[in-house]
C-alpha cells in the first residue's frame, strides 16, 4: 500500500510523440477516436502530427496564472475583452492547433486577437505557422520562464516584438516577475497594486 501512495503523488510527465506523412484524413480520424480523451492534445501542420499527453501540472499552473494576470490587467485598464479559452483553430487540410488561452480585444470575434501557448515540452511543429492561415494578429509563447510575443506583419509573417500591440503599456518583465511568484493569489493582488501605482 505505501508503494501505491508514493507513486500516486509523483507528477505525470508530459510526453510528446511526432508522426510524419500523416494525411489530413488520417489526422481527423485519429482526432475523432480521441475526442473524449481530455488528457491528449493533437496538433497538425502540413503532414506532421504531434500527440501530447498528459498536460502537466506546471503547464496548467503557468496557463492559469498568466490568464489571471492578463485579465486583471485588462480589467484595471478598463479594456473590453472576451476570453475564448483553448478552442481548436483549423485551416482544413493544412493546420489544426489548440492554443492554451485566447482573447478577443474590444469585441468578440470569430478569430481571437491573441493566442497564448505554454511550452513545457517542445515539439517539432512551428506553432506560429498554425495560426498564420487564420491571420491571428498576435501569438504569445511562455517557455523556460520567458515570454515572447510575435505580431503578424503586413507581409504575413510573425515577427518578435518587445511589446504587445494590444497592451503597449504592459511591461512583459513585470508580468514575468508575478508569473514566477510562489503564490498565485498573492501574485495577482500584488500585480494589481503595481499597475495602480504606475
Amino acid at each position: 500500500m505505501p508503494i501505491l501512495e508514493k507513486s500516486a503523488k509523483q507528477p505525470l510527465e508530459e510526453k510528446l510523440v511526432t508522426l510524419d506523412s500523416i494525411t489530413w484524413e488520417q489526422f481527423k480520424a485519429i482526432e475523432a477516436q480521441l475526442e473524449n480523451n481530455r488528457g491528449v492534445r493533437l496538433t497538425y501542420l502540413s503532414g506532421v502530427m504531434e500527440i501530447m499527453s498528459p498536460i502537466g501540472e506546471e503547464h496548467e499552473l503557468v496557463k492559469k496564472t498568466l490568464s489571471y494576470l492578463l485579465e486583471a490587467y485588462m480589467r484595471e485598464k478598463g479594456m473590453r475583452f472576451y476570453g475564448r479559452g483553448g478552442f481548436t483553430i483549423e485551416e482544413p487540410g493544412y493546420a489544426s492547433g489548440t492554443p492554451d488561452e485566447s482573447y478577443c480585444i474590444g469585441s468578440n470575434k470569430e478569430i481571437p486577437d491573441i493566442v497564448i501557448e505554454i511550452i513545457v515540452t517542445s515539439g517539432t511543429i512551428n506553432r506560429k505557422e498554425l495560426y498564420k492561415p487564420k491571420k491571428v494578429p498576435e501569438v504569445w509563447f511562455w517557455k523556460s520562464n520567458q515570454i515572447k510575443v510575435f505580431c503578424l506583419s503586413e507581409s504575413g509573417e510573425y515577427e518578435e516584438v518587445s511589446k504587445s500591440q494590444f497592451f503597449p503599456d504592459l511591461d512583459l518583465s513585470l508580468l514575468l516577475r508575478y508569473l514566477a511568484h510562489p503564490d498565485q493569489y498573492d501574485a495577482i493582488n500584488e500585480f494589481i497594486q503595481s499597475i495602480r501605482n504606475q
